[in-house]
C-alpha cells in the first residue's frame, strides 16, 4: 500500500486516540481482507483522504443495472465507531434511493463496498445555481420518500443505530456556559432567535435523512444525480437544506450577492416543497448557528456567522 498522506494520518490519531493508532496499524490487512473478501482488484486510494480510509477498485461481477460485468467500486474503511455504523445503516436503508448504493458491510470491521458514481461531477462545480438548487430538491426528496417510510416503520432495523439530531442542536445549550453567560462572537439577538425557532422546528415529523446535504456530497452518475456520504440522521426533514444554503462553503463572501442568491434558493425551495419561507429561513439560520459552533474550537467560525447574519436579513 501506498504511504498515507500525513494529515490523514494526523486526523485519524487527533479523532480517535490510540484507537486510531491501532487501527492505522491494522489498515493493511484491513485493506488485504477486503479485497479477498470482495474480489477487488486495482485498489488506489482516492487523492483526499479525510477521515476515512477510501479507494477506486475494481469489482469481478457488479449486479444490474450498475454495471455489465467487471466494474469500478469504492472501498471504505474507517474506525467504527457511531457516525461510521448510521452512516452503513443509512446506506441499507435508503438503498440507491436518491443515494450511491451499498454493495456490501462489515459493520464490525468498520468496511464497507459502494457504488462508483461516475462521471462523478460534483454539483459544486455547476455555474447556475438554480440548476443545482433544482437538482438538490430533486435528490432530496428521493432521499426523503425512502426515509419516511422507514423512520415511521422503522425498517426492520433499529433507529437508535442512528444519530439523532436533536442531540446536535443539544449543544447550543453550551455556547452560554463557555462564555460565563455571554453569547462571545455568536451575536445574541440571532442566538436568541434560533432558540425560540428549534421547539416548533422540531415539532414536524421525524424521518431518516442524510444529515450533511450539500454540494460536494452531491455526484453525477449514470443513474442521474445521487448523494455520497449520508450521515443517517433521524429529524425533520426541513434540517437537510441548513447546509445546502451554506455551501459551496466559503464561494460567497459578498453580502449583496449572497443575500440575492439566498433569496433565490427560498423561492425555488418553497416552490418545489410547498414550505412556508419563514421555515425555510430558520433552518438555514439554525443549521449557520449550529455549524458555526462546532467550528469554534478551530478558530474557523466566521464564515457561518457571516452566512446567519445574511439569513437573518432576509424576510
Amino acid at each position: 500500500m501506498q504511504t498515507l498522506p500525513p494529515n490523514f494520518v494526523n486526523n485519524i490519531q487527533s479523532t480517535f486516540g490510540e484507537q486510531g493508532r491501532e487501527w492505522l496499524e491494522r489498515l493493511p490487512n484491513l485493506i488485504a481482507d477486503a479485497s479477498a473478501r470482495w474480489g477487488l482488484t486495482e485498489v488506489q486510494p482516492v487523492p483526499n483522504l479525510s477521515y476515512n480510509f477510501a479507494a477506486f477498485a475494481k469489482h469481478p461481477s457488479l449486479p444490474a443495472p450498475l454495471s455489465q460485468g467487471e466494474g469500478s467500486v469504492i472501498l471504505k474503511i474507517g474506525v467504527p465507531h457511531r457516525e461510521l455504523l448510521s452512516e452503513m445503516a443509512a446506506l441499507k436503508l435508503f438503498d440507491g434511493n436518491g443515494v450511491c448504493q451499498l454493495l456490501e458491510c462489515d459493520e464490525e470491521r468498520g468496511m464497507f463496498l459502494l457504488e462508483r458514481l461516475e462521471p462523478g461531477r460534483m454539483l459544486a462545480d455547476l455555474e447556475d445555481d438554480d440548476e443545482r438548487t433544482h437538482i438538490a430538491v430533486d435528490v432530496m426528496q428521493a432521499l426523503w420518500a425512502r426515509g419516511g417510510i422507514l423512520a415511521a416503520g422503522d425498517g426492520g432495523g433499529s433507529i437508535v443505530k442512528f444519530i439523532q439530531l436533536s442531540d446536535w442542536f443539544d449543544e447550543l445549550k453550551n455556547i452560554r456556559p463557555q462564555f460565563e453567560g455571554g453569547t462571545g462572537p455568536f451575536p445574541k439577538a440571532i442566538l436568541e432567535r434560533v432558540e425560540a425557532s428549534l421547539p416548533e422546528l422540531f415539532d414536524d415529523e421525524m424521518s431518516l435523512i442524510h444529515g450533511d446535504f450539500h454540494h460536494f456530497n452531491v455526484l453525477s452518475s449514470a443513474r442521474g444525480w445521487l448523494a455520497v456520504d449520508p450521515k443517517g440522521v433521524i429529524g425533520p426533514a426541513g434540517y437537510e437544506i441548513g447546509p445546502l444554503m451554506i455551501n459551496p462553503w466559503g464561494s460567497l463572501m459578498d453580502g449583496n450577492r449572497l443575500k440575492v442568491q439566498t433569496e433565490r434558493r427560498v423561492d425555488i425551495l418553497r416552490e418545489r416543497l410547498g414550505w412556508e419561507r419563514g421555515q425555510i429561513i430558520q433552518w438555514s439560520l439554525a443549521h449557520a448557528v449550529l455549524s458555526a459552533w462546532w467550528d469554534y474550537p478551530n478558530l474557523d467560525w466566521e464564515y457561518s456567522l457571516y452566512c446567519a447574519e445574511v439569513f437573518s436579513e432576509v424576510c
